[in-house]
């Protein structure tokens, strides 16, 4: 079912593209050898060629090109053996040379796809218009004093990916979709880490309305610079609905560049929207056209990771895990690999819903990551061996769990030292059904009466008089045998 918001005239719908600037991972800058370390002091790894000082010529970085040929094959899209720099030129004062080097009319990367998988089962294929290489600017820093700003050139020239989205997108949930997706994918690949809130993946917003059933694209507002994924759901949601009140107000759309208050949810006006021809881009004269060799582009396409789609794919026809379950444990690749150590040699099934279920749950308790997890996959592997050979039971398992968690040592250590090993002697089973029966003749004539119910009664009595020890299945056996 379409996404419909219903105005005071009719139905509309959302129109979003989005673009995303991501950090190329790189030691060093798109054109100059200054380190690219997040968090050094300002001003301390700034190049002259960052400063824009003087007859400093650029130098490209060819892990920067490697790195969106990269994330361009990740992408399905197609490789640009012939792209050209182009200086974007308008003034502030976090520009040192008044101008942006990037790529315009032939970029690096064109065409290229990505498919969403969305929370009801079905699947979204969005297209990406392009990705071109380009240097950041500085920041500037307003908050230091009263009435001073100051620049800080650190980001300067670094390498940035800007992979720019058709506009297919319908719903701000689909745009946080689209977001995790190329997130994982650029994660994957091992070319941007991803991390919003250090600044290495930001994104501008392009929304614009239309009455249901109108195929002609409207004027666009673009919301710049949002820094989280709920974020940016927020402000084409509050976006869309401003445009609406616009439209059926009788008044139009301007096209312009807004900014995105969290604070308040909303979006406010922060200039008309410049277009192509302002920034007046002519090829930099200081850069040769960049021509890649087709053998070196197939060298790095042989080296892909295998990707979350096709990772994805595998979980459920090798490991016969639901589509749901396989899109969770390869979200993040780190996950995917713990997970496979895990399962392998064991009930796959099993081990994805201990890694989904207990071990993300203790990982959010206790704010960690999957780079230090609560457990080591060995040690949940060894808790999944001793439930699937009967040493222990479910109930057991989840107590045993917390034990690794609380003191660092291997399962089969703890079921030694705190004498957890399930019960599965009939004998003593058959002797504490016996006491369990022997206490409660009320509720064995109710039973037996009709009252089937209670028999849950008689296993929650049994598994507490074995402190939980008990096989689940002999206690079920015998008790029905007992209650006839």
């Amino acid at each position: 079912m379409a996404y419909v918001i219903e105005g005071e005239t009719g139905d509309w719908e959302i129109v979003i593209g989005l673009e995303v600037h991501a950090q190329v991972i790189s030691k060093a800058k798109l054109f100059s050898g200054a380190a690219t370390e997040f968090g050094a002091e300002p001003n301390t790894q700034v190049s002259f060629v960052d400063a824009g000082f003087p007859g400093m010529l650029p130098v490209i970085n060819e892990v920067c090109v490697e790195q969106a040929v990269r994330t361009g094959l990740g992408l399905k899209a197609a490789i640009n053996e012939r792209s050209v720099f182009a200086r974007k030129n308008y003034f502030y004062a976090d520009l040192p040379n008044g101008y942006q080097i990037s790529q315009y009319e032939q970029p690096i990367v064109g065409n290229g796809e990505i498919v969403l998988d969305m929370p009801d089962g079905s699947s979204r294929t969005v297209g990406i218009e392009r990705l071109h290489l380009e240097q950041d600017a500085g920041k500037s820093l307003h908050d230091q004093h009263a009435t001073k700003s100051f620049i800080d050139l650190n980001r300067a020239g670094v390498a940035l990916m800007e992979i720019v989205s058709k506009p297919d997108l319908r719903t701000p949930e689909e745009a946080g979709a689209y977001l995790r997706k190329l997130r994982s994918i650029l994660r994957y690949l091992g070319s941007c880490d991803g991390n919003m809130e250090e600044g290495s993946m930001r994104c501008d917003v392009n929304v614009s309305v239309r009455p249901v059933g109108e195929a002609e694209l409207r004027t666009r507002a673009e919301v710049k610079n949002v820094n989280s994924m709920r974020f940016v759901m927020q402000a084409i949601e509050y976006e869309a609905r401003r445009q609406i009140e616009v439209y059926e107000t009788g008044g139009s759309v301007v096209q312009e560049t807004r900014l995105f208050d969290s604070g308040k949810g909303e979006t406010r006006s922060m200039r008309s929207k410049e277009h192509a021809h302002d920034y007046r881009y002519f090829p930099d004269p200081d850069l040769l056209p960049l021509v890649l060799d087709p053998a070196w582009v197939e060298a790095i396409k042989a080296s892909l990771p295998e990707l979350p789609d096709d990772k994805k794919e595998r979980f459920v026809r090798d490991w016969g895990l639901t589509p749901y379950d396989a899109g969770v444990l390869v979200a993040e690749r780190a996950t995917a690999d713990f997970f496979e150590t895990v399962a392998t040699g064991r009930d796959a099934k099993l081990a994805a819903n201990w890694v989904t279920g207990d071990f993300f749950a203790a990982m959010n308790r206790m704010g960690r990551g999957i780079d230090n997890p609560p457990v080591s996959a060995a040690d949940l592997g060894g808790l999944i061996d001793l439930i699937s050979d009967n040493t222990i039971s479910g109930r057991i398992a989840k107590e045993l769990f917390e034990l690794m968690i609380e003191t660092g040592k291997p399962p089969a250590v703890l079921v030694e030292e705190k004498g957890l090993r399930q019960v599965t002697d009939t004998g003593a089973i058959d002797a504490a059904i016996a006491a369990v029966l022997e206490k409660n003749p009320d509720k064995v004539a109710e039973y037996k009466s009709g009252k089937d119910k209670l028999f849950g009664f008689f296993v929650g009595q049994v598994m507490k008089a074995t402190q939980g020890k008990a096989n689940p299945a002999l206690v079920n056996d015998i008790l029905k045998s007992r209650l006839g």
